[in-house]
C-alpha cells in the first residue's frame, strides 16, 4: 500500500482521528475493571511514546488498554486487592522482556521458523474475527446510529476528496454523534459538570509475589497477539518491521509500556488493532501521525471536559465504526497469506490453518492449575506447535501411503 503524504495540519487532524478510533476501547477497559479512564488515556499516550522511542520511531503502532486482562484483573483484585493486582500487571512486562531477549539472541530465523505465513495468516484473521463480537455488541445498542456512522465512514472513504477522504472515521463518529444528540440519545450533562483541568488518578502498586505469578501466564496470549499485530502492520504499511527496527524492539516497547502503566495505576497497554484498521482504510501509515494521537491522548487525559465529551459518544456509534475496522484486520490476514503464496491445497497447511482457526473461533481453553490459555493465544500456540512437528513433506508422504 502506497503511503499517503500529509502536510503538518493534516497529520494533526488524522492523528486526532486515530485517537477517536482507539478511545472507546481504551476507556472501556478501566471502566470494567474499576480503574480511572483518564489514567488509561494517560498511560496509553505515554506507553505509545515509550514504544516509539524504543523502536526508533519507525513503527506506526498505537498502544491502548488490553482486553485480554479484563477478567484476570477483576479476579485478582478480589484476591489480592487493587494495589497488589497492579504489581502483578507490572510483572507482566517480564514476559515481554524474556521474549524480546530470545528474539534478540536467536534473530529473525527463530521468528520465521515459529511464525511462517501459514501460522501468522490465521492469527491475523482471528484477531479481526475475535474483535467483531465487541463491535456487534456495541452497535446493537442502537442499530440506526451504528448504520449511520458506518455508512458515513464508507461514503467518505470511497467518495471523499482532499482532507475529507483522510478522516472517514472521524466523520462517521461526528455524524453519528450529531444524529444521536438530535434523537436525545446523547447526554451532555457530564460535560457541563466536568472540570476543565482534571489530573489522572494515579495509584501506587504494592508488591505481591502471588499476584505477579497469577498475572504472568495471562501475558502469553497478548505477546503472541503482538507478533501477529506487527505482521498486520507490515502488510498495511508494506514494510518489514520484524527486521527493522526488529521484533525484539517492538516486544521490548510493549513490555516497557505495560510496566509504566502498572506503576501508575493504569491497565496494561498493548498493540491496538483498531488503529491498524484505521490505517488500512486511510492509507496513512506515518509513525509521526501515531505520535500525534499519543500526545492528544495525554492532553485529553488532563482536560476534564474533553474526556467527558468523548465519553458521551454512544457506544452504538463507535460500534458501527468498529464493524468496518475489524473486518479490514481479518482481510489483512488473508492478504498476508496470498502475498506469501500459502498453498491451502497442501495437506500440511490445511491441518495447521483449520485447527488454528477452529480453536481460535471456538474459544477453546487449556487450564493447568492457575495457568490458563484460551482463544487466540491457545490457537497461536497450537499453530506454532503443529508447524514444528508436522513434516514438511506431509502431502508427498500421504500420497506414498495411498499407493
Amino acid at each position: 500500500m502506497e503511503e499517503v503524504k500529509l502536510s503538518g495540519f493534516r497529520k494533526g487532524v488524522v492523528g486526532v482521528q486515530f485517537l477517536f478510533v482507539a478511545f472507546g476501547a481504551t476507556v472501556l477497559v478501566p471502566l470494567l475493571v474499576g480503574l480511572d479512564p483518564s489514567t488509561a488515556l494517560f498511560t496509553a499516550g505515554i506507553g505509545t511514546l515509550l514504544f516509539h522511542l524504543v523502536t526508533k520511531g519507525k513503527v506506526p503502532i498505537f498502544l491502548g488498554s488490553s482486553f485480554a486482562f479484563i477478567a484476570p484483573i477483576i479476579k485478582a483484585t478480589e484476591i489480592y486487592g487493587l494495589a497488589g493486582t497492579l504489581s502483578g500487571l507490572v510483572g507482566v512486562a517480564l514476559v515481554y522482556f524474556i521474549m524480546s531477549t530470545l528474539v534478540k539472541i536467536q534473530g529473525i530465523k527463530l521468528i520465521n521458523k515459529l511464525f511462517p505465513s501459514v501460522v501468522v495468516g490465521p492469527i491475523i484473521i482471528l484477531i479481526g474475527i475475535s474483535l467483531s463480537s465487541s463491535a456487534v455488541n456495541m452497535a446493537q445498542d442502537n442499530w440506526l446510529l451504528a448504520i449511520i456512522a458506518l455508512s458515513t465512514a464508507i461514503v467518505v472513504s470511497m467518495f471523499g476528496k482532499g482532507l475529507l477522504r483522510l478522516i472517514p472515521i472521524f466523520m462517521g463518529i461526528l455524524v453519528g454523534a450529531i444524529v444521536a444528540l438530535l434523537m436525545g440519545k446523547m447526554d451532555l450533562s457530564e460535560v457541563a459538570n466536568a472540570p476543565w483541568i482534571g489530573l489522572p488518578k494515579l495509584i501506587k502498586p504494592s508488591f505481591n509475589l502471588d499476584a505477579i505469578l497469577y498475572m504472568i501466564p495471562v501475558a502469553i496470549a497478548p505477546v503472541i497477539e503482538h507478533i501477529g499485530d506487527v505482521y498486520v502492520v507490515n502488510t498495511v504499511a508494506n514494510k518489514d518491521f520484524v527486521k527493522d527496527p526488529g521484533l525484539h524492539r517492538t516486544l521490548l516497547g510493549d513490555g516497557l509500556a505495560c510496566m509504566f502503566s502498572g506503576l501508575v495505576g493504569g491497565p496494561p497497554v498493548t498493540t491496538y488493532s483498531e488503529v491498524t484498521g484505521a490505517m488500512s482504510i486511510t492509507k496513512v501509515t506515518n509513525p509521526g501521525v501515531i505520535r500525534i494521537a499519543a500526545i492528544t491522548a495525554i492532553l485529553f487525559s488532563l482536560v476534564g471536559k474533553v474526556s467527558a465529551l468523548l465519553k458521551c459518544i454512544p457506544q452504538s456509534v463507535l460500534g458501527g465504526i468498529m464493524l468496518l475496522l475489524f473486518g479490514t484486520i481479518a482481510t489483512a490476514g488473508v492478504t498476508n497469506m496470498l502475498q506469501n503464496k500459502v498453498d491451502l491445497t497442501n495437506m500440511r497447511n490445511i491441518v495447521i490453518f483449520s485447527l488454528t482457526m477452529t480453536i481460535g473461533i471456538g474459544g477453546a481453553t487449556f487450564s493447568w492449575g492457575s495457568f490458563a490459555l484460551s482463544g487466540i493465544g491457545l490457537a497461536a500456540v497450537v499453530g506454532v506447535f503443529l508447524n514444528l512437528i508436522l513434516p514438511k513433506n506431509l502431502e508427498e508422504k500421504k500420497m506414498k501411503d495411498l499407493k
